[in-house]
């Protein structure tokens, strides 16, 4: 299991608490029915009649907004609920379901499952905070480049972790597509044009690491390297994630997020090469 780090498991630990706050706040407006009473044919919660409406609509959105954001806490410790024949589904982003017909949670699920990811979650701190007192670091998917984790974050807390590597890889090539107004070339041929040698022109700008000195040899290695790693990532990780469907592990699939990472975080430090297009009179 990924170490999150301790930050990020609190903060889901606040999410869980505000949804089990709001569900509450609406429960008090509902009647609260189980699989029993139901007969597997009735919803298992219901309005009472001297509930207001507006009042339970303000409160159902409320809970809305609160599972929005438990949600993900779900898919960190893995607490899905099996249901049978409709297979293992989140309780916590499925919790309207229970004002259907055939529900298939009941209030006490939504609890039960509450409860749980709050035990885990509190193994999880723990597991996390000895880890980060001890020599070794721990790794936190969350602090690698603010790009590349955005694209990422919803996809590898589910466990997708090839798709999440892939989403990583497009999102830093369109981020710097669009910077430069390059959305007439592949990916590859854009990061070759951008990082080779040579001066910009109008229709292709350049990335270059910064330095003056034409004989000093970190700052060409670094031109030179910056080059390569990008076709190299875009032809090893970005190609191989998008045009196969093997799944990664999670050890690999953090291999190539930190790779991205750190690609990203050499381009944040190199400045951009523009020449302005000259207008010709007719």
């Amino acid at each position: 299991m990924t170490t999150y780090g301790v930050d990020y498991l609190r903060r889901l630990q606040t999410t869980v608490s505000d949804f089990e706050t709001a569900f509450e706040a609406w429960m008090q407006t509902q009647v609260e029915g189980n699989h029993m009473d139901s007969r597997g044919l009735l919803p298992t919660a219901w309005p009472r009649d001297d509930a207001d409406p507006s009042e339970v609509r303000a409160r159902e959105l409320n809970v809305a907004e609160a599972a929005g954001a438990a949600a993900r806490a779900v898919a960190v410790t893995g607490a899905y609920f099996a249901v049978a024949g409709s297979g293992v589904l989140d309780p916590i982003a499925n919790w309207s379901l229970m004002s259907s017909p055939r529900a298939l949670f009941a209030p006490s699920d939504i609890r039960t499952t509450a409860a749980t990811i709050r035990g885990r979650l509190r193994t999880m701190i723990d597991e996390a905070e000895t880890a980060a007192a001890s020599e070794l670091p721990a790794f936190a998917p969350s602090q690698l480049h603010s790009t590349i984790w955005t694209a990422a974050a919803a996809h590898w807390t589910a466990h997708h972790y090839r798709v999440a590597v892939r989403e990583a890889a497009e999102a830093l090539t369109q981020d710097w597509k669009a910077k430069l107004g390059r959305n007439d070339v592949d990916d590859t041929v854009f990061w070759q044009q951008t990082l080779s040698a040579g001066d910009p022109t109008p229709e292709r700008p350049k990335v270059r690491w910064p330095g003056d000195d034409p004989k000093d040899k970190t700052v060409k290695g670094i031109r030179e390297g910056l080059n390569q790693l990008a076709v190299g990532l875009n032809l090893t990780i970005r190609n191989v994630t998008t045009h196969t469907r093997v799944d990664l592990s999670e050890q690999e699939g953090m291999e190539r997020l930190a790779a991205y990472s750190y690609f990203a975080r050499l381009l944040d430090q190199c400045e951009v090469l523009q020449v302005e297009q000259t207008a010709v009179d007719g």
